[in-house]
């Protein structure tokens, strides 16, 4: 098994508590609204929402993907942080044994965020996974935080 890590940041003129709020507290309810093609649902089908509960993202038509589930790892609401793991992807996991996924959002003295994500994916056997493929993977990611991020600019009263 091969073990691969990448990490990214990001800023935000958005404090930590509204995007933490928005992106990992209530996406479930928030990304299929702001995304309904690509999103269609979120759901969580194993325990409350907190450490050790799975959730199913169902994605829109044409999606390559049908579902990922996802497991809760961590959550803590006072220090902003989310760990969690893509245990299940319908046709994707042939060369992965899971990515994890660390996400910390710290606040910067603009009043802002700093968001950093630390993801490390598992591979079966003796894979490697190409530059395009964690390319891919980080720029749907990207452009979920900005979806939310823009809805959070438009709304200064949600999440607040």
């Amino acid at each position: 098994m091969g073990v691969f890590t990448f990490t990214d940041e990001y800023t935000s003129s958005i404090p930590p508590a509204r995007l933490f709020k928005a992106l990992i507290v209530d996406s479930h309810n928030l990304i299929p609204k702001l995304m309904p093609l690509a999103v269609k649902s979120i759901e969580i089908i194993e325990g409350d929402g907190g450490a050790g509960s799975i959730r199913q993202i169902n994605f829109g038509e044409g999606s390559q993907v049908k579902c990922i589930k996802n497991r809760i790892d961590e959550i803590d609401l006072e220090k902003f942080s989310y760990k969690y793991s893509l245990i299940e992807a319908d046709g994707k996991m042939d060369k992965l044994e899971k990515i994890t996924y660390d996400v910390k959002f710290e606040p910067t003295a603009d009043g802002g965020s700093k968001n950093k994500m630390s993801s490390t994916y598992y591979t079966k056997g003796d894979v490697v996974l190409s530059e395009e493929e964690i390319k891919e993977g980080k720029e749907k990611a990207l452009a979920v935080y900005k979806v939310v991020e823009n809805y959070l600019l438009q709304n200064p009263d949600a999440y607040a």
